[in-house]
């Protein structure tokens, strides 16, 4: 009795055939499991962050003077001027800073009126400083 079990547990029946296997399309079908795995992974996740990145290196290299972008930092500004590896930021009128290309996230729509009035306030508040220091 323990030896018939023992051959049930380790896949062998007492016919002397092999059980679990079935011949030689048994292997193929332990293997197609993990294949339909991969095939999912690849549709759900691999695919889709390949073509966002094509994305963001198209987008980086179409970038010039005068866009309006977000950088990864979450800063907003436009384009002041622009090199292979760097890009100078104008996040307020007069005020410049120099970030790294590939730290471009991606083009923003920032209103204008916004972008300008946030200058000025700036502006007021210098002029309100220099009036306090007097």
């Amino acid at each position: 009795m323990f030896e018939t079990s023992m051959a049930y547990a380790m896949g062998q029946l007492p016919g002397g055939a092999a059980g679990g296997a079935g011949g030689p399309g048994g292997g193929l079908m332990s293997f197609l499991p993990l294949v339909l795995m991969f095939v999912i992974f690849y549709f759900l996740l691999i695919r889709p962050q390949q073509k966002k990145q094509k994305e963001m290196r198209e987008m980086l290299s179409s970038l010039k003077r005068g866009d309006r972008i977000i950088t990864g930092g979450g800063i907003y500004g436009r384009i002041d001027s622009i090199t292979d590896d760097k890009v100078n930021v104008e996040i307020a009128p007069g005020v410049i800073i120099t970030c790294s290309r590939s730290y471009v996230a991606g083009l923003a729509e920032v209103d204008k009126a916004a972008f300008e009035k946030s200058g000025k306030k700036a502006e007021k508040n210098g002029k309100a400083a220099k009036n306090d220091e007097k």
